[in-house]
């Protein structure tokens, strides 16, 4: 996610660039502007995103003061403005992600309204947290725990709105949970499990696809990553930035611990750069 101010005013291109094994690949944006949102979205498409995503589901009170993510849930007129108004520029898909209520308020007439008003101005996929976002006295991560869940609005606003693409995301941590939710909703969004086990993500061409999935051993995995590891550390990202969507990778496993350990120790990092997979390797075969 990347907010409109920082795509105006800072360094663009290098806020856009991404590798092209990435693909599909989505920009979400934050912002409230109709205009500034157009530019952003266009941008985005420029630099080569398949999909541009509005943010009205992030309820941080930091983002809150910047007038975006989830308390624009209670302007649904705004955010179809500011829909129209990226889709008036670019050609590929604009969507939203969403929660389901604000704070404790948990009438259906609420989300049903904002997503009705969004899908008029011309939003087809919506990305819904079955959760509502408590606004004031939460975390952002007590936000995503403390909420209850109700899958059962999700369902219902399927049901409601059938011309509609509903994903649904939310508390699901197994492939299990994720398949039973496709017999009520179009598509499911795995967050916090797959930062959690990135491994999860591995089988999901199969399960969900009928393809092959690209690895069959995390041994495989890690050295897909290898490449693209040396390419961004010579670019002049950080081994840190990259190695720590890998740290729950061994999770539940033997040498789970000095994977995490090594691939987290600033001196390891300083010292070995993208070399730095090689030692977590070595030290996690060797426990």
């Amino acid at each position: 996610m990347i907010t409109t101010g920082a795509l105006i005013h800072g360094q663009r291109e290098k806020l856009l660039r991404f590798d092209g094994s990435e693909h599909p690949v989505a920009l979400q944006l934050g912002g409230s502007e109709p205009d500034e949102l157009a530019r952003a979205a266009r941008w985005g498409e420029q630099a080569g995103y398949d999909e541009i995503n509005l943010n009205c589901g992030c309820p941080s009170e930091r983002v809150q003061r910047g007038a975006f993510g989830a308390c624009l849930m209670a302007e649904p007129d705004l955010v179809a403005d500011c829909v129209r108004a990226m889709r008036e520029v670019v050609s590929v898909p604009v969507t939203v992600k969403h929660r389901i209520g604000l704070d404790r308020d948990e009438s259906y007439d609420f989300v049903v309204r904002f997503v009705d008003r969004v899908a008029q101005a011309g939003c087809r996929v919506f990305i819904v947290h079955a959760r509502n976002a408590w606004l004031k006295g939460l975390s952002p991560k007590e936000n995503r725990e403390i909420p209850p869940l109700r899958y059962e609005t999700v369902y219902r606003l399927k049901r409601d709105f059938p011309g509609l693409t509903i994903v649904i995301n939310g508390g699901l941590r197994s492939h299990h949970e994720a398949l039973a939710q496709l017999e009520h909703v179009d598509g499911v969004m795995l967050g916090r499990a797959a930062c959690d086990d990135p491994w999860l993500l591995s089988s999901v061409d199969s399960l969900y696809y009928g393809a092959p999935d690209p690895f069959a051993l995390r041994h495989e995995a890690i050295e897909g990553v290898r490449s693209y590891l040396s390419a961004q550390v010579s670019e002049g990202v950080s081994p840190r930035a990259v190695l720590r969507h890998l740290l729950g990778l061994f999770n539940g496993l033997p040498g789970a611990r000095a994977w995490r350990r090594t691939l987290s120790d600033s001196a390891v990092l300083s010292a070995y750069g993208a070399a730095t997979l090689d030692q977590a390797l070595m030290r996690t075969l060797r426990t």
